[in-house]
């Protein structure tokens, strides 16, 4: 596999393909190679991938499921709302979490119920007469201990099955309290593709139940809510630092350390940032359809990537005092950033990196390798669409099949009473011009090199198999593959909840991060490392269709 191919070092992503296909039997090989495509860019775009399709039964995917995108991503991080899991308890453990998001529990009058973990722990009997009794006195119960502005109702794959309306449970509840909103998801494990179905699921109902309903005006001359960035290991609080130190104010987070009244009052702000675009553009689009706030895709990972967003938004507002403080504050944050690039770059220039992370991350992080001069060979998503690899512009071209039609569109109007238009038709015409176009995001593809692969949902096969063709100086993904594929000499840094690190989020996230990659990828212990059945094969096998 050591052939040089358009400036990527030691891979010939073709034979690769080729390699990893070759144990699928052919009617699943045929369908793989097309959520395999090695980027070679074309006169008409991106090359195109095939993505958000069910994942071929019997492989063990990285992906989650619906519940764990609705309660787990968007829901989970939320520090004020009570929220309850509808189903058995080994569902029920989720609700704890599992990812390293973060909440700030010392803000004035701030409840944090995220570290608890509510279940309705539905049994045998429950399930055979039906779980809506338990699920009243659960939340009953949650609301007397705690009287919180709101509690949120996840329903699992058994209730799904069994028909449990907690719609009606939560409605009936919300009116015997009066103060607390009370309101459900049918996010059903089994409902969607992956977890971006419960995404969307989540997006749906908190902007049916909760979005607009404070009308407040909050203070800040520039005013922005921050959708798609959950906090995870203190990257909202250490983005939060930069936007304070230029005098931007981000009314709302979705949903990292986020609060009810966060969500309530989103619609007031002037300007939505996207971070995370496929778990959130919902949210993005929906609020410029009802109150007339545009977006913006923004990444405030790299320090290359901070400034550039940072700018973005001031270019935005069209402020010249915002313009003076934002480069000031970029000025000022620099130095440090250059100092640790200085330190680390002669050990990792030219090392290579694979990424398969949820979400934006797989695009985000390149970002940061780039600025250590390591190059991503190989990136992919676990539950993304065309558009997030390929750009906004393929979504008028895509296919709604069986799947998308199991997620409920919402139909959202102009709110007669409070939209309002924040830039004239024509000023958002002139930003796009100059370099700003709203409600637009190019995707992964064009911006990885050449000759990379990108690689759609990749199974624990193939990562193993990608591991040993080509030998990346490391490797990111999840806590799934974390192991293996440090079993196999090659260091694994899990994107997903950081494993103990972080932020890596803005400029001092940045810093933080050369430095963890440098002590990774310069370890000589992995060196060291021999998987057991490297040294004792005990079984050996055949596929069934060899």
């Amino acid at each position: 596999m050591a052939t040089k191919e358009n400036g990527l070092p030691g891979w010939d992503p073709a034979s690769v393909k080729e390699e990893m296909l070759r144990q699928y039997p052919p009617k699943v090989a045929r369908k793989r190679a097309k959520q395999m495509v090695i980027n070679q860019p074309r006169p008409d775009g991106s090359p195109e991938i095939m993505a958000n399709v069910r994942t071929i039964p019997g492989i063990i995917t990285m992906r989650g499921c619906t519940y764990a995108g609705c309660k787990g991503v968007i829901m989970g991080p939320t520090r004020d709302i009570v929220n309850i899991t509808h189903g058995p308890i080994g569902c029920g453990f989720y609700s704890w979490l599992t990812r390293r998001n973060q909440t700030d529990a010392s803000a004035p009058g701030a409840e944090n119920y995220m570290t608890y973990s509510f279940s309705t722990d539905m049994q045998d009997k429950d399930i055979i007469f039906g779980g809506e009794k338990k699920l009243e006195q659960a939340i009953s119960e949650a609301y007397d201990l705690f009287h919180p502005k709101a509690i949120a109702v996840f329903a699992t794959c058994p209730v799904g099955l069994i028909g449990d309306d907690i719609h009606a449970v939560a409605a009936r509840m919300k009116k015997q309290f009066g103060d607390c909103n009370v309101f459900a998801f049918s996010c059903e494990g089994y409902k969607g593709v992956s977890q971006s179905a419960g995404h969307h699921i989540a997006n749906n109902q908190v902007f049916r139940h909760v979005v607009g309903n404070n009308d407040e005006s909050k203070p800040g001359k520039f005013k922005i809510s921050l959708l798609g960035e959950y906090n995870i290991g203190g990257d909202g609080f250490e983005i939060d630092r930069v936007l304070n130190k230029c005098g931007i104010t981000n009314l709302a987070t979705f949903s990292g350390n986020s609060t009810y009244d966060q969500f309530a009052s989103a619609h007031t702000s002037d300007l939505n940032c996207v971070m995370c675009h496929r778990s959130i553009n919902y949210v993005a689009d929906m609020l410029e359809t009802k109150f007339g706030v545009p977006w913006i895709k923004v990444n405030f990972i790299g320090a290359g990537a901070t400034a550039k967003s940072l700018r973005k938004i001031a270019q935005y507002f069209d402020d010249p005092e915002l313009t003076a403080r934002v480069e000031e504050v970029i000025a000022e944050e620099m130095p440090a950033v250059r100092a640790a690039l200085t330190e680390v770059k002669p050990r990792t220039q030219d090392k290579t990196a694979m990424l398969f992370v949820g979400g934006s991350r797989a695009h985000h992080y390149q970002e940061l390798f780039k600025e250590m001069g390591m190059k991503t060979i190989s990136a992919g998503y676990e539950f993304a669409h065309r558009d997030d690899y390929e750009g906004r512009q393929v979504i008028p071209n895509l296919t709604v099949d069986a799947d998308s039609r199991n997620i409920e569109e919402l139909e959202v109007e102009p709110d007669p009473q409070r939209y309002r238009a924040r830039k004239a038709p024509e000023k958002i015409g002139e930003l796009a011009q100059s370099g700003l176009p709203m409600k637009d995001y190019e995707g992964l593809i064009p911006d990885m090199e050449p000759g990379s692969m990108i690689i759609d949902d990749l199974n624990q096969y193939e990562a193993e198999k990608l591991v040993e063709l080509v030998k990346p100086d490391i490797f990111c993904a999840g806590i799934k593959e974390k192991f293996s594929v440090q079993k196999m000499g090659i260091p694994l840094k899990q994107l997903h909840s950081y494993d103990s690190g972080g932020p890596y989020a803005g400029f001092k996230g940045a810093v933080n991060f050369y430095h963890e990659i440098d002590r990774l990828v310069n370890s000589k212990v992995w060196g060291y490392l021999k998987a057991p059945w490297q040294e004792n094969p005990e079984l050996s096998a055949t596929y069934v269709w060899e």
